[in-house]
């Protein structure tokens, strides 16, 4: 079997494998975004990027079965085309792009959301974004998802201000991603981002990926709904920062 052999590798594979899940699980909100960046200190973003997929698909396919019945099917409906839309234009500008613009990119838009929802108090019984607005974030979530699986903090910058139920929340992101996430697999594999090592690899990271989509989705629902937000507004703060250091 051959695996990625530096012991550096997994000191920071195994809890970047661990926040991934957690972000699958949609508890840890951008928590996930977190885990391509954390690999990428001891190998290249597209590697990292690489050796995530397989790990996504088990937490997506943990997520489905767990959120079975819980998530908003209107909304996933009007999503997923937006979401497959900013796949198909990662894959044209993919060798266009720099990973740290992407990055720094991502990381800019996660802290202005934040301030914006920490600055600027929401009226009591407003209104949902727009439609429009959430075609463009969610095209956005697609795009970043495909760079370097960042597609939660635009994605959260549509679902937040939407105020579902924590469940429901986390079961609708579960669901989005898993799709997205499917849709990634040809793209990838055309731009030669796919070989055996970073498969194995995989392979041998993956119970840390269970592990943290488990403990993510019974903390969902048990969690009451304003500290659930705090706690994804902070995994959008982390993961905010670290894409925009990277960048610089």
């Amino acid at each position: 079997m051959n695996i990625i052999p530096d012991p550096w590798f997994y000191a920071a594979a195994i809890p970047a494998a661990i926040l991934m899940g957690l972000g699958k699980s949609g508890f840890g909100g951008g928590l996930g975004s977190l885990a391509v960046p954390f690999m990428a200190l001891t190998i290249t973003v597209p590697q990292a990027a690489a050796i995530m997929m397989p790990l996504l698909l088990l937490a997506d396919v943990i997520g489905l079965r767990v959120f079975r019945r819980e998530y908003d099917k209107k909304l996933l409906r009007f999503m997923l085309p937006f979401g497959l839309l900013g796949i198909a234009i990662g894959t044209f500008l993919f060798k266009l792009l720099s990973k740290n613009m992407v990055a720094g990119c991502v990381g800019a838009f996660t802290l202005l959301f934040l301030a914006q929802q920490l600055l600027i108090k929401p009226k009591v019984g407003g209104a949902p974004p727009p439609r429009w607005l959430g075609a463009i974030l969610i095209t956005t979530s697609g795009f970043t998802s495909f760079i370097s699986h960042a597609g939660a903090p635009p994605f959260n910058a549509y679902a937040i201000p939407l105020k579902l139920k924590p469940v429901i929340f986390a079961a609708t992101a579960s669901y989005f991603f898993f799709f997205i996430n499917f849709a990634k697999w040809v793209p990838y594999a055309y731009l030669g981002l796919l070989d055996m090592q970073n498969f194995w690899t995989s392979m041998v990271l993956m119970p840390f990926a269970g592990l943290g989509v488990w403990i993510g989705q019974h903390v969902a629902r048990k969690i009451n709904t304003v500290m659930f937000y705090r706690l994804v507004y902070l995994g959008m703060f982390l993961s905010g920062s670290k894409l925009l250091w990277d960048a610089f």
